[in-house]
């Protein structure tokens, strides 16, 4: 008798997330609107993939805005960005079109309005990461970063009747779980936010590697090097016991992992044509049976700028009442190729 193969596990809800379609769909409809180049702070979002065919289509990406011409389109990043480079861009003459994802425009503003209260901001996430130093900018003397529980443990505040903390949205939801247990463990009296602050597409996407890694010992996660929610659901399945790969493209994938059933998904940022690839790369290697599963539908919806939204209108251009682009790509998203 033949043995049946093994079984590739396909999790949904994997890639893009509301925010990523929000950005990508700016910088796309910016181009169709102004035209090329638009130029972009930063990588839109953190993948190799979307920044090259973006780039392909004229966008020019940049970290110094002193390289943007005077009076040009100027995109700010999913991950947000301080104060100190919204006025960077109005004092060189720029025109911004703002692609910060709302989750993190939230926590901007929570940062803001603790700030103005005369508080002491924990912000639990990694220090070096765009979008903590972009938090950070909107009020540096009163924040303090907390990277892990021994940071959280050792942290001294003056006040410690007015502390509160936020999160970056890219977290683990284990690891961030365990600094806020020691928080409020040294400050009882710490303010949380109303609302979770690890937005809903990393909590999905780590509850279905949970899933994944209760299902198969073997993981690859399809992101970028530089993306923390890609990186996070690697950890989530290492933590787990799985052995898990993060993996860019289908290039990327080495069949000696390849033990038994496997699990495949991808961090926020990652198109599902390169999830796509990978899934065709690995039954070439094997006779996988896949499945999916999914743990919840995600139906989240930012809407565009009203300023390009406008400008689309004013030359033209054809929009929809909803962001129909995102909409667009959502329908094919969760279709297996089938050989």
């Amino acid at each position: 008798m033949t043995p049946s193969p093994h079984t590739l596990y396909l999790a949904a809800p994997r890639g893009f997330c509301a925010g990523v379609d929000r950005a990508i769909d700016i910088v796309e409809m910016a181009l169709e609107v102004y035209g090329a180049p638009i130029y972009v702070r930063h990588e839109i979002v953190h993948n190799r993939h979307v920044v090259e065919d973006l780039r392909a289509k004229g966008a020019i990406f940049t970290d110094d805005l002193a390289d943007v011409p005077h009076g040009a389109v100027i995109i700010f990043s999913a991950h947000g960005i301080s104060p100190a480079v919204r006025r960077e861009a109005a004092e060189r003459g720029l025109r911004p079109l703002d692609a910060t994802c709302p989750l993190v425009t939230k926590v901007h503003l929570e940062a803001l309005r603790y700030a103005q209260q005369g508080f002491t901001i924990v912000l639990v996430g990694h220090r070096h990461h765009v979008e903590v130093q972009g938090t950070m900018g909107e009020a540096p003397e009163s924040i303090v970063v907390v990277e892990n529980v021994e940071e959280a443990e050792a942290l001294a505040i003056a006040d410690p009747g007015k502390v509160a903390y936020i999160t970056q949205t890219t977290l683990s939801m284990d690891d961030c779980r365990a600094i806020v247990t020691v928080l409020k463990r040294r400050f009882p009296a710490i303010r949380e936010p109303a609302k979770d602050d690890i937005c809903y597409a990393t909590q999905n996407r780590q509850n279905a590697v949970k899933e994944l890694a209760r299902r198969c010992k073997v993981l690859l996660v399809v992101g970028a090097p530089a993306s923390s929610n890609a990186n996070r659901l690697v950890e989530v399945a290492q933590n787990l016991g799985a052995s898990a790969y993060l993996i860019e493209s289908a290039e990327d994938i080495d069949p000696a992992w390849l033990v038994g059933d496997i699990g495949v998904t991808a961090g926020a940022s990652t198109p599902e044509e390169v999830v796509q690839a990978c899934v065709d790369r690995l039954r070439e290697l094997h006779d996988y049976r896949v499945e999916q599963f999914s743990l919840v539908e995600e139906r989240v919806m930012f809407p565009l700028p009203g300023e390009i939204l406008s400008a689309a209108r004013e030359r033209g251009v054809a929009i929809g009442a909803g962001n129909e682009r995102a909409a667009a790509r959502a329908t094919g998203e969760f279709k297996i190729r089938h050989h």
